[in-house]
């Protein structure tokens, strides 16, 4: 399958998911009747209710020399003017008694998706949503242990995640601005509560949206081809940044941080694939990272990449 396909299917007002790894480079279109013959299950809820439940992943962190190496390694592309936000990433294997169906069936979460014997995640993190013409997207940059003393206002006035969540709206501002029109930040940077396994994390939002021309269901394929990469995913600028990406990290991300979502016929409805379990040869490896600028801290960078693995 592939954006042209999209482009048919919506055109034809035919409820499709589809799913797209973190380039755009392989799609998976699937009609919402034929789900169950590809062992695909999905769950969109923005109001769920979180349900506590006993499962843990036991971890086996990436080494931090490891990782400064490859921290370093932005920091040099930063400062060489390639790049000025870029979102680290690396895999940690993982280890749990449950299987990706009791995964995904236990996880609270905005978007839940399992691709067969692949993959799940448990994603809080919006890509776009379409309706009625208008496209709204909700970058997220900015996390924090909400236990942590005075957690809300510490992570507001870190001017450091300022400064990164500013880039990455003012990416997404971009972004919107090729396929739509009127584009504007209808609200900067609000806290959302997600919980996180044990501990309760706070992440920083905003609400960027534009208007469509009245046919866009025709040319959708070609507005997801458009705005792939995910800005808050891979960093700025996106061409460049995504190469370093591919040169540093040090492992290819494949489905994670692409995307999936639903067309149900007349509107649209996607999210990030973060919080992500792959199953692989050696067992089940967890996907994490954040956004790295100038002003980072590496051990701070070190330890969001970790809190940011959990079941939730």
């Amino acid at each position: 399958m592939s954006f042209e396909q999209i482009n048919i299917l919506a055109k034809q007002k035919k409820p499709f998911l589809f799913i797209s790894d973190f380039k755009g480079q392989r799609v998976e279109v699937v009609l919402l009747e034929d789900l169950q013959e590809a062992d695909i299950e999905f769950c969109i809820n923005e109001k769920y209710t979180y349900i506590q439940h006993p499962h843990t992943l036991q971890t086996v962190p990436i080494n931090f020399t490891e990782y400064k190496k490859k921290f370093d390694a932005v920091i040099e592309k930063i400062k060489a003017g390639e790049t000025y936000i870029l979102n680290l990433t690396q895999k940690t294997p993982v280890q749990t008694e449950l299987s990706l169906k009791e995964m995904f069936k236990m996880a609270n979460a905005h978007y839940k998706l399992r691709y067969k014997d692949e993959f799940v995640c448990f994603s809080p993190e919006k890509f776009i949503q379409i309706s009625n013409n208008t496209i709204h997207t909700f970058p997220m940059k900015g996390t924090i242990d909400a236990s942590c003393p005075n957690a809300q206002e510490k992570i507001l006035a870190d001017e450091k995640e300022m400064a990164e969540h500013i880039m990455i709206v003012d990416l997404l501002r971009n972004d919107l601005s090729m396929v739509a029109s009127h584009v504007k930040v209808e609200k900067f940077r609000y806290l959302q509560s997600i919980e996180a396994g044990e501990k309760k994390l706070l992440q920083v939002s905003s609400h960027i949206s534009g208007i469509l021309h009245g046919n866009w269901q025709d040319e959708l394929g070609t507005l997801l081809r458009t705005l792939l990469p995910a800005g808050s995913i891979s960093g700025a600028p996106k061409k460049s940044t995504v190469n370093i990406i591919e040169n540093v990290e040090g492992y290819k991300r494949g489905f994670f941080s692409g995307v999936f979502g639903i067309f149900d016929g007349n509107s649209l409805d996607s999210g990030v694939m973060i919080r992500f379990i792959e199953k692989s040869a050696d067992g089940y490896v967890y996907k994490s990272g954040g956004g790295i600028t100038l002003d980072s801290d590496v051990k701070r960078e070190y330890e969001e990449l970790q809190d940011k693995i959990y079941l939730p």
